[in-house]
């Protein structure tokens, strides 16, 4: 899976789908753009905000600025929530353990090995075959059926 159709797998066709399974280059295609997109904004912004002096009121487009941002964060959170259960799918784990990890994170000393078991998943390959969670996303099969 390439690029563009990582990133309209997961936002046209699975934005908010925790079901099933996403191999590796789904979910590491739509990282790229993550980053691509708030590199792309942030690049934006601190060129709007060149010049600007310090103690001075702040322009309208700040505000248009700040509510922007909110939106377009809003708008990949779920997206990029349900690529990383679906990846965990792929491993045969339940999304469960994500939120899981997600919430250890916060605990002091323990909250530093959870990020690096969720990395540790994502780059590993995925189960081969059907697992308990659907079919093999990289196999022939997988793909027939969705055309059948």
């Amino acid at each position: 899976m390439g690029f563009k159709e990582a990133v309209r797998t997961v936002l046209k066709e699975k934005y908010a789908t925790f079901s099933g399974r996403a191999s590796r280059s789904e979910f590491w295609w739509f990282q790229v753009f993550i980053y691509l997109v708030s590199f792309g904004w942030s690049f934006v912004v601190g060129f709007l905000s060149v010049g600007r002096e310090p103690g001075q009121d702040l322009p309208p487009w700040v505000i248009v600025i700040g509510i922007v941002s909110t939106l377009i964060t809003l708008g990949m959170f779920l997206p990029t929530i349900s690529v990383a259960v679906r990846r965990f799918h792929d491993r045969n784990i339940s999304g469960w353990w994500f939120l899981g990890l997600s919430v250890v994170t916060f605990v002091p000393i323990v909250g530093l090995l959870a990020p690096i078991a969720m990395l540790v998943i994502f780059i590993l390959p995925g189960t081969k075959g059907p697992n308990k969670f659907g079919l093999d996303p990289l196999s022939p099969q997988s793909s027939a059926e969705v055309f059948a």
